[in-house]
């Protein structure tokens, strides 16, 4: 059950959300379901909403908290691999940042 990070290029043709198209950007997936037990286990709102079922979409908006939320967590674990994740997660979330365009899915199974 673990929650895949997935940096997404949104595009609209007009304003109906019908014509919304999502492309890929790039990805962190979590197939050893690190990233999902630490949002469990984080004790953090923003990561604590995160549902290894369900897909939540966050918005550069959203970034700074969510950001935050990250390095904190990743002051706290002390296995490499989990830095490392969250690390890469860390920058799909700066890179959201700094784009209107740009949503990060966080995407349970």
């Amino acid at each position: 059950m673990g929650v895949d990070v997935v940096l997404m290029q949104v595009t609209h043709r007009g304003t109906s959300l019908e014509k919304r198209q999502l492309t890929t950007v790039e990805f962190v997936q979590d197939g050893a379901d690190l990233f999902s037990g630490l949002c469990v286990n984080s004790g953090l709102p923003m990561l604590n909403r995160v549902d290894p079922y369900r897909t939540q979409i966050l918005t550069s908006a959203d970034m700074p908290q969510f950001i935050s939320e990250v390095d904190a967590t990743c002051g706290l674990v002390k296995g490499q691999q989990e830095r490392d994740m969250l690390e890469k997660i860390r920058e799909l979330a700066e890179r959201c940042a700094e784009a209107a365009s740009l949503e990060l899915h966080l995407q349970g199974d």
